[in-house]
């Protein structure tokens, strides 16, 4: 059995004190990583660049001493990766050109030709591999492939997935080829990734909830059931953290659906109700609000100890349910953390 401590609750061992790391960790709120990030000019170009990708994915671990790295890196990379352009416009996010038709879809590069474009985000993988703490295990990533296809069919990020939609229902079999490409090339991503070092991965579906009902289960749970299954027999014993953002009720039952060894959760879903309907299959991972690392205070400290102690009868990661925002006082992560070991 690991030792490091993130393995350990992977496995189904509950820790009297959960691990912790934190959804987009590497990130704006931190002075050095905004200093790294203006030396690597934007970015991609940081995203792309080994050593500084490296480095900021290194940084929190050396402020806080977070129990798992997640790799520095975007879930539009794989696009990229497969022939669309990407660039991001300040302050406004991502761009991409669309797949909206036959034509765009058939522009796109085979599954198994996205290594040459990605090469660079392997190397950073084998960077962390070396420079990580022993205690520290290494997370890989990538967006699941509804989340993916919402921002190729769009061009961006959009409030309700309204483009993905409406090719859903206008060209379904263009949808689903879609779907099926992104898979493809998912498996192959997140499989290089565990070859370069990486010791389990997670796959972020932040918008399953626009999905329901059956189409929930056709596109959100049935892809990563694919790609989990994939991975595991080419890699055994490879644990798998799947997040289907905002799932609710769809949350009970899938890590049995799809071979996940841990649901991250949300912050809409109560801990009490997740332990009652999700925690009972397995690992669970998250799920304070985001909000509190900018306001902190003693609603921080009340709220971490609430969803401590409401998952503490099985395994736990201890998480944020979305990603840490920009505005985020540092100070703030430091007592969340302060809080949960303080146990």
């Amino acid at each position: 059995m690991s030792q490091k401590k993130l393995l350990r609750a992977l496995a189904g061992e509950t820790l009297d004190t959960p691990p912790i790391w934190m959804m987009r960790q590497a990130g704006r709120y931190l002075p050095e990583y905004r200093a790294t990030r203006e030396k690597a000019g934007d970015f991609l170009s940081l995203c792309y660049n080994s050593d500084l990708a490296a480095e900021v994915t290194l940084q929190p671990i050396r402020r806080y001493g977070f129990d798992a790295a997640i790799l520095f890196a975007d879930i539009l990379l794989v696009p990229q990766a497969l022939g669309a352009d990407l660039w991001f416009v300040t302050g406004e996010g991502p761009r991409l050109s669309t797949v909206t038709a036959q034509s765009d879809f058939d522009a796109l590069k085979p599954a198994a030709d996205i290594h040459e474009t990605l090469n660079p985000i392997y190397e950073t993988v084998r960077i962390l591999s070396r420079e990580l703490p022993s205690e520290t295990a290494l997370i890989g990533f990538a967006g699941a492939p509804w989340t993916v296809a919402t921002y190729m069919i769009a061009g961006r990020g959009t409030p309700d997935q309204a483009p993905a939609h409406a090719l859903m229902a206008q060209n379904r079999t263009l949808f689903e080829a879609l779907l099926e490409r992104i898979t493809e090339a998912t498996i192959e991503y997140l499989s290089a990734q565990v070859d370069a070092g990486a010791e389990c991965v997670k796959l972020f579906d932040s918008w399953a909830g626009s999905l329901g009902g059956d189409d929930f289960d056709r596109y959100a749970t049935a892809p990563a059931a694919r790609i989990i299954a994939e991975l595991k027999r080419r890699h055994p014993g490879l644990p798998v953290i799947a997040f289907p953002r905002e799932a609710g009720d769809k949350y009970i039952g899938f890590a049995k659906a799809t071979g996940a060894d841990c649901v991250a959760l949300d912050n809409s879903v109560s801990p009490e109700w997740a332990a009652a309907n999700v925690q009972c299959d397995g690992c669970v991972q998250g799920n304070l609000s985001p909000t509190h690392m900018v306001t902190g205070g003693q609603a921080l400290i009340d709220e971490t100890r609430h969803i401590v102690e409401a998952f503490s009868k099985g395994p736990h990661i201890f998480n944020l349910g979305h990603g840490i925002t920009p505005d985020a006082d540092p100070e703030n992560v430091q007592l969340m953390i302060d809080t949960v070991r303080s146990k």
